[in-house]
């Protein structure tokens, strides 16, 4: 069993600071919550408590939940960040900074009680190696999941969102792929195309065509392996990561 959470909740209007705190404190896995109105009271609590997480608002006069989980990215031990708005338009921004969770007010205590149990699972989780821990929450019917990046071996553009294909299936989240390809490159990703994103540690092979060159990618539990196409600006670059930056390293064993 692990202990209570310890949960700061920061918003500058008090009827919604109001509910937050309640349904904080009805959650089983809460033990004490901290209520303040801005982020400068907010960082006054973080050097007096040890806070497990932190849900925050997005626009508050002064320093704004954004730029206050920013900060909270130069912690030694920073909390959980989950962010309580009205706006949908800041998904991305949050996922930059980290949050774990992105709940829309008007508050559901169902969504409440999902985004505790995920700050539940991070703080037990154990460490992985290699930083593949990150995790993309993706929404379903009512329903957040957690897809991790290791699951993942290719990723799609689909205008505004991305999606993601994972060993569990496929699953829409509301990211750019650019964000992605800046956020995954130093973990094995690379663009191969305007529309396409995959991971290396995935690729099978690469195969020459008429009308240029394909990317094998190996099938992943639901998803089936596939093919997609490499832009001609990508494929060197793409050789480059899958052959000769692994042969740089490679070193022949004596007889």
């Amino acid at each position: 069993m692990t202990s209570p959470l310890t949960v700061l909740a920061v918003d500058d209007e008090a009827p919604a600071l109001d509910e937050l705190i309640y349904l904080l404190t009805n959650n089983e896995s809460v033990g004490e919550v901290h209520g303040v109105s801005d982020a400068n009271a907010a960082l006054r609590e973080l050097s007096e408590h040890s806070i497990d997480a932190i849900f925050l608002d997005i626009n508050m006069p002064g320093l704004s939940g954004l730029e206050l989980a920013a900060v909270l990215g130069n912690f030694s031990n920073p909390p959980a960040v989950v962010f309580v708005t009205a706006h949908e338009d800041k998904a991305v921004a949050a996922f930059d900074v980290g949050a774990i969770d992105y709940l829309l007010k008007p508050l559901r205590r169902e969504r409440l009680d999902e985004a505790v149990r995920r700050v539940v699972a991070a703080r037990t989780a154990e460490p992985q190696t290699g930083g593949d821990d990150e995790v993309v929450p993706v929404e379903l019917a009512g329903i957040t999941s957690l897809v991790r990046r290791d699951t993942i071996g290719w990723v799609e553009a689909d205008g505004d969102y991305a999606r993601l294909h994972s060993s569990s299936g496929s699953h829409l989240v509301r990211i750019p792929l650019s964000t992605l390809e800046t956020r995954w490159r130093n973990s094995g990703f690379q663009r191969v195309h305007r529309s396409y994103l995959v991971a290396l540690g995935m690729v099978t092979g690469l195969r020459n065509t008429d009308s240029g060159v394909l990317v094998r990618i190996r099938e992943n539990g639901a998803s089936p392996a596939v093919e997609l196409p490499v832009s001609r600006r990508q494929t060197r670059e793409l050789r480059d990561r899958l052959v000769r930056e692994p042969m740089r390293s490679y070193r022949p064993v004596e007889p």
